[in-house]
């Protein structure tokens, strides 16, 4: 087999890097920038669809989807005031902190 111009043969070991997915240049225009929109966005992460698709990812797009719509609700002018403090590791990336601002309520 072939992928991605390197060939596996049988019996070859191969890796899943999960910090990978989403992040191919030949796939997305800007890979490393967060877009919860991007579209088509085929997702590494619950498993690609299939037999081993994730049973829980609706569940947890729905949960983050409401979380942000609840804290753009109650705090509406919310916004970043600096850089994010990135999570790099060998499974995932992510946001440790994002310094935010916003007005208190009256």
């Amino acid at each position: 087999v072939e992928l991605g111009g390197v060939q596996i043969a049988a019996g070859d070991k191969v890796t899943l890097w999960y910090g990978s997915a989403n992040r191919d240049e030949s796939k997305f225009a800007d890979p490393w920038r967060f877009d919860v929109t991007r579209h088509p966005n085929p997702h590494v992460g619950f498993g690609g669809g299939g037999a081993h698709f994730c049973l829980g990812a609706n569940l947890a797009r729905r949960e983050i989807t409401v979380a942000f719509e609840e804290l753009h609700r109650l705090v509406p002018d919310i916004h970043a005031v600096g850089e994010p403090d990135l999570l790099h590791s060998a499974f995932i990336h992510g946001i440790k902190r994002l310094p935010v601002a916003w007005t208190p309520p009256r």
